[in-house]
């Protein structure tokens, strides 16, 4: 048996468990990660709480996306000499070999599998993966440095180049500065040669944003996000978004001709409407989701993140035991960075 934080049923921290369940064993194309550390996403608190399911996900459940770790077993079809190797793992279940117990869960475009999300993640002391989902973790890289990437770099990654197609003298506006996604994305976009225009909802955290390499910041609480826009660059090419209502008008009328807001979350609601037909003609405005990453961006996101050139940040470290405290500070978004569980 191994020690896991699970739910089995929706609603508030009180239904975490932390208790024993069985080992996960491989399929011929998988490993087993002895996981050393997780870090939260606000996915877990959505889906514990019961506000959102991505499809496919069963109870009970253990979540975690953003794993890493050490390989302590490995299936028939791995090399023996990959056990003892350190690993973060791609949560994303596209691409994934028939000889794994987590193949067929791969639609890009529909019901995609996913780590943490909708088949066991990393709040346990063991996880199964894919082989191919486990990359190596170089020498000198510390976990903490490592966890921090997944979810958050890749996703950045995907909605800034892919999607978002962000070039180098642009400018952009990134809300909820002080999350993961926003460190990351705050750090991608300078790393592209954007202008970046941050947002967060205290005063501390804008001038921590400002440490991370924005050039301009602002508290969305008690300032005018499109007139603060306007004054500091003349509006902005895209907004990244991932809060969705709160500050979506704002957001769209922040942008100059042929901008974008390039939306991948929800986090303050789901529904939310254009505030200007007219606005959004006569500037050509686009409006586009990020939809999911793919393998080979993940390993290029990786490439690069593994250069050494960007900063991880760890807000605080919790035992895995003490992850309902963990999920509450995340709910109170007395945050700047990853919250991190350690088995």
């Amino acid at each position: 048996c191994m020690k896991a934080l699970l739910y089995r049923v929706t609603g508030g921290t009180d239904v975490l468990e932390y208790v024993d369940v069985e080992d996960p064993t491989p399929g011929p194309d998988d490993v087993i990660v002895h996981v050393a550390a997780t870090a939260l996403n606000q996915l877990d608190i959505v889906q514990r709480a019961g506000y959102f399911t991505m499809p496919g996900n069963t109870l009970p459940h253990i979540a975690g996306m953003d794993v890493v770790g050490t390989i302590a077993e490995a299936g028939t079809n791995v090399s023996p000499a990959r056990i003892g190797e350190r690993v973060v793992v791609n949560p994303s279940l596209a691409g994934v070999a028939d000889g794994s117990k987590l193949a067929g869960m791969g639609d890009l475009r529909g019901d995609l599998g996913v780590i943490g999300a909708t088949v066991a993640g990393g709040y346990a002391e063991r996880c199964l993966v894919p082989q191919t989902h486990a990359l190596e973790i170089p020498d000198a890289m510390s976990w903490d440095d490592a966890v921090c990437f997944p979810s958050s770099w890749v996703t950045a990654w995907h909605a800034l180049i892919d999607v978002g197609q962000l070039q180098a003298g642009e400018a952009i506006m990134i809300h909820a500065a002080g999350s993961g996604l926003g460190v990351a994305a705050i750090q991608l976009a300078k790393h592209l040669g954007a202008t970046v225009l941050a947002t967060a909802g205290t005063d501390d955290k804008c001038e921590q944003a400002r440490s991370l390499g924005a050039d301009f910041v602002l508290n969305n609480r008690t300032g005018d996000v499109t007139a603060w826009a306007y004054a500091s660059t003349g509006g902005v090419d895209m907004v990244f978004d991932f809060v969705g209502p709160a500050l979506w008008d704002a957001s769209f009328f922040a942008l100059r001709h042929r901008g974008r807001l390039v939306c991948c979350g929800n986090t303050t609601g789901d529904a939310a409407s254009i505030p200007s037909l007219g606005f959004l003609y006569s500037k050509g405005i686009r409006i586009l989701g990020s939809d999911a990453y793919t393998s080979a961006e993940f390993a290029a996101a990786w490439a690069t993140y593994q250069a050494g050139q960007f900063r991880a940040v760890v807000d605080s470290v919790f035992a895995l035991a003490d992850g309902a405290q963990a999920q509450d500070k995340m709910s109170r978004a007395d945050f700047f960075g990853k919250i991190l569980l350690r088995p």
